[in-house]
């Protein structure tokens, strides 16, 4: 198990905010940061944790995304080649973040449009950085019993369905997967394990080779990261933002990575 840390931009300032509560207007905070995102950036070098999450929360094409681009940018400098960055990732755009230092870049409503998977788009983000700088985030929240992708901020519903089954499909066009647990995220009231059980059928099949998989949503206390390495069998990565102390929670990235390594 990893761990995996975030820097989640809204409006030029790192925050953490409540998951489904994102809009147009803003979101409910638990936390709004006074440094910059160059300041988590190098926190998480000196510690030398890889493979963190940047995510820009403002929509694309707005003044106030502009504002958390500059910050994200801000952070790769800090920590080139250590951090991810996503929110409003195209084909397009993706190559300037790869140059910019971001090891990889996070993907969802690009690929997942108009309720399914949009192939096409996905083949042209792979020919514009290569599959190694991909990752895909299958944020998904419940709805009738079972877990759905859901895109423009969390905000819609998709017609697909997170399954193992959609992972083995989509991983010959990524190297990683992130999934949001959108119905917890925010709201340390403990992580969805039910999620779990798909990545587990997902990482058991000894007839494929998988890639990694970081859940992120719900975490708030040690007890929950030695459950989930438990249930997991150390093999799913984790993200923990709201519970930090970096973030006015209470937990250290000191001690995760303790827990993580035990």
């Amino acid at each position: 198990m990893q761990f995996r840390p975030c820097i989640d931009i809204h409006n030029g300032k790192v925050k953490q905010i409540v998951g489904g509560t994102l809009n147009d207007s803003g979101a409910k905070e638990n936390f709004v940061a006074e440094k910059g995102a160059g300041y988590f950036a190098e926190y998480y070098r000196d510690l030398r944790i890889t493979g963190g999450h940047i995510i820009m929360l403002n929509k694309a094409g707005t003044e106030e995304y502009e504002a958390s681009k500059a910050s994200a940018m801000e952070a790769l400098a800090a920590y080139p080649g250590g951090l991810q960055v996503g929110g409003g990732i195209s084909a397009e755009n993706a190559p300037e973040f790869i140059q910019a230092g971001a090891s990889h870049v996070i993907v969802t409503s690009y690929v997942f449009s108009d309720g399914k998977i949009n192939f096409d788009n996905l083949r042209k983000l792979v020919r514009a950085v290569g599959k190694e700088h991909v990752v895909l985030d299958l944020s998904c929240r419940k709805k009738d019993g079972e877990y759905y992708i859901v895109t423009d901020r969390w905000q819609k519903f998709t017609r697909t369905k997170l399954t193992a089954d959609l992972l083995r499909r989509l991983q010959d066009s990524c190297d990683e997967f992130l999934v949001h647990a959108v119905d917890v995220e925010g709201k340390a009231a403990g992580p969805d394990q039910a999620l779990f059980s798909i990545f587990t059928d997902y990482l058991d099949d000894a007839e494929n080779e998988a890639l990694p998989v970081t859940y992120a949503g719900g975490i708030h206390s040690y007890e929950d990261i030695r459950a989930l390495k438990k249930v997991s069998g150390g093999r799913v990565n984790i993200t923990v933002g709201s519970a930090l102390d970096l973030f006015g929670g209470t937990l250290s990235c000191e001690k995760i990575l303790e827990i993580c390594g035990e």
